[in-house]
């Protein structure tokens, strides 16, 4: 079997406006690698939302990064004080990856 080192998935539900802001953390933090995807709808404290708002101020981005847990510790204290002003979504899980150095 190919052996595999344990990092952290860090995800963040975020809406369009704040992903600048959010980068900028990311990137303060060094995090080099992410992907961002867009999301169609969904249902949560507020109600529903989906991204066929002509304006985009509701429209919400799915941040994704996999990186150390050194690393998204220091994500998630950065972020902590801002979840529940920007209405943010974090989630944290452990995933076993292969090629461990892509994931600093």
């Amino acid at each position: 079997m190919t052996p595999t080192v344990q990092r952290r998935r860090i995800e963040i539900l975020v809406d369009q406006p704040l992903v600048r802001p959010i980068l900028e953390v990311v990137r303060d933090v060094g995090v080099k690698g992410y992907t961002l995807l867009p999301t169609l709808g969904g249902h949560g404290d507020s109600g529903a939302w989906s991204d066929d708002m002509v304006s985009g101020a509701q429209q919400k981005v799915l941040f994704l990064a996999v990186m150390s847990e050194a690393r998204a510790g220091s994500l998630i204290d950065r972020l902590t004080p801002i979840l529940e002003s920007h209405g943010l979504v974090l989630l944290s899980s452990a995933v076993d990856v292969v090629r461990a150095e892509k994931y600093d």
